[in-house]
């Protein structure tokens, strides 16, 4: 197991609602909290000296004011920080090598454009294997820690084997002793598309076979982790669309990535893309083979 949980910080907004939410969960976990901040203009010669001292100078307040925010808020939480020299997504990823989890800020839009995801958080989770989150800034930011949990949401797909999916989320929802929500999210298959008499019981039975494949593949689950309160819904429809709306309830959701690389690099698919630009909780991205 690995020992510590890592959280990019900027001092802006989100990095700092990020390092809160990270401080959480390491005090959750019962392991080290480190605070990383990297700083790309040492790798640029060209770059002047007054503009190197300036970036250092940030990197230090922004370290300092995340670490002694968190100290204050968990007195007894190890924490340390560190400044990485390079391009932060690269530096990010490979400062993630040997963390439990990354946790790194996104910043709300507003209305239908949802969340933005910058560049550097999108770089370091598709460079990375180790579990990323992404998280809010939070209407009430100096909010006391949460004694008590509510409901973590899982996307299931059925048709893979993604097991680091469901132990991230049964583990959490251990952890925190709150419930856990499975959903996944279907569509009929295309030939029906093309069938000039539709039978609304056909899609009834699909519905069915559908929910009891995604029963069977949660079962090995919920007896590893009996104390896991565990409820399944499979829709019919878009499974990012059912994620967002089931977010709205959530402290966290988790979604998996697959680990796959084109001509143009790692992307993410769809449904992680929609959960990640939409959903107004905490959202953990878990790579899988």
């Amino acid at each position: 197991m690995k020992h510590h949980v890592t959280v990019g910080v900027d001092g802006s907004p989100e990095s700092r609602a990020a390092a809160r939410w990270g401080a959480r969960e390491a005090a959750l976990r019962e392991v080290p909290l480190r605070l990383v901040h990297a700083v790309d203009w040492l790798i640029s010669p060209a770059v002047p000296m007054p503009g190197r001292e300036a970036a250092d100078r940030w990197a230090d307040e922004a370290l300092t004011e995340a670490s002694e925010d968190v100290r204050r808020r968990h007195p007894g939480l190890e924490v340390s920080t560190r400044c990485l020299s390079g391009r932060p997504a690269a530096a990010l990823a490979a400062e993630a090598v040997d963390a439990g989890l990354l946790v790194l800020g996104s910043r709300g839009v507003g209305g239908l454009l949802g969340f933005f995801v910058g560049s550097v958080s999108m770089s370091t989770l598709v460079a990375t294997e180790t579990p990323v989150t992404l998280v809010r800034v939070s209407d009430s930011p100096d909010e006391p820690a949460p004694t008590r949990y509510g409901e973590i949401v899982v996307g299931v797909d059925i048709h893979e084997a993604a097991d680091s999916v469901l132990a991230f989320a049964f583990e959490e929802a251990a952890r925190r002793g709150c419930a856990l929500r499975a959903v996944h999210g279907w569509r009929m298959p295309s030939m029906y598309e093309y069938a000039p008499f539709f039978d609304p019981e056909n899609e009834r039975e699909l519905g069915r076979s559908v929910t009891v494949m995604l029963d069977d593949m949660l079962m090995p689950w919920r007896h590893k982790f009996p104390s896991v309160s565990v409820t399944h819904e499979a829709f019919m429809g878009s499974a990012g669309d059912q994620l967002v709306q089931a977010a709205a309830s959530a402290d966290l959701v988790v979604v998996g990535r697959r680990l796959r690389r084109s001509p143009l690099g790692a992307h993410l698919g769809s449904v992680a893309h929609a959960v990640l630009h939409h959903a107004a909780a905490p959202v953990a991205v878990i790579a899988h083979g």
